[in-house]
């Protein structure tokens, strides 16, 4: 049965409208008809706002609830994230894997509008996954507020009018980026299964429990501190079909710590990769511990831990 993630994005987007007042966010309705939702730079945002666009970048296949972690003597809020078909809810929607550049602008693409414009052509091939709809969601990860051309451009990629997309805009430093960020928590570990050639048909459900980053004065170093709370303090529970003789070993290649590059911060990387997120390895990305529950046989298969030194240098105390 086919899902549109961008018709599921639809109905929180009408939320979170509906909520802005309480939410502290602002809209407004561009030139072009693009609504616009200032979800942290002239606004401040709200953990509710973040928890909002955190199902937002899910298309509709996910929830996303707050709740705390406890991680050695550190005791955190978090988001904890069940997601259904995590496959199209993950890597083909919420998965920050745009990158936008159009004139002076930049800003990383997240959310079902990717779904449409395709530009990730292998990624959409791969997973075999196209969305039809006539109205759209962009998530994007900038602090600058888009122009005109920018809304424009998206529009055009994804085969519809601008004024039937929605634009929601959250620094990465910002209470509803620490939030959203955290609730990619599902969606890093299919990533990563990904990148080692892991069926991903096979994982039929997806959970998973994360810390909130602080919210940091500037966006570079928040990149840091929220991807951190995924490879240090993240833990991630996949349902997973069929043949289990493998799990095993594959559970074992997924955590964060399987990097050669696991004990340097994620701000050490960023900055050696001169702050561009796609000149990063991909290896470094993964969940800080992982479990599989094979469905047919009930088995368990567990790798990696949370590492609550590292979290704590992470976040500087």
């Amino acid at each position: 049965m086919h899902h549109s993630v961008n018709q599921g994005s639809l109905e929180i987007v009408k939320e979170i409208l509906d909520r802005k007042n309480e939410l502290i966010c602002s809209v407004k309705e561009m030139k072009s008809g693009t609504t616009l939702i200032d979800a942290g730079i002239q606004c401040k945002g709200s953990v509710e706002l973040g928890r909002l666009i955190g199902e937002t970048c899910l298309g509709g296949l996910g929830v996303v609830r707050i709740t705390r972690m406890i991680i050695g003597d550190l005791d955190l809020p978090a988001v904890i994230v069940s997601v259904e078909r995590p496959k199209i809810g993950t890597l083909a929607s919420q998965y920050a894997g745009w990158s936008i550049r159009i004139g002076g602008n930049y800003a990383l693409g997240s959310g079902p509008a990717r779904a449409l414009a395709r530009v990730e052509k292998s990624l959409y091939e791969e997973i075999g996954y196209q969305d039809t709809s006539k109205k759209s969601v962009i998530i994007l990860e900038t602090r600058e507020m888009p122009t005109e051309e920018v809304v424009e451009h998206i529009a055009k990629k994804c085969g519809i009018t601008s004024s039937n997309l929605y634009c929601i805009v959250v620094p990465t430093a910002s209470i509803a980026g620490s939030v959203q960020i955290s609730s990619r928590i599902v969606g890093v570990g299919l990533h990563k299964l990904r990148h080692i050639g892991f069926d991903l048909e096979r994982i039929r459900r997806g959970h998973g429990v994360a810390p909130i980053a602080p919210v940091e004065k500037h966006d570079n170093k928040a990149m840091g501190v929220t991807n951190d709370c995924i490879r240090y303090g993240g833990r991630t529970f996949y349902h997973i079909s069929t043949d289990s003789d493998d799990l095993q070993d594959i559970v074992e290649r997924v955590p964060a710590s399987t990097s050669t590059h696991y004990e340097q911060s994620f701000n050490d990387l960023f900055k050696n990769a001169s702050f561009d997120f796609y000149k990063l390895d991909p290896l470094i990305f993964g969940p800080a511990e992982v479990t599989f529950n094979h469905i047919e046989s009930g088995k368990i298969y567990q790798a990696g831990g949370v590492n609550p030194d590292i979290l704590r240098h992470s976040f500087g105390i």
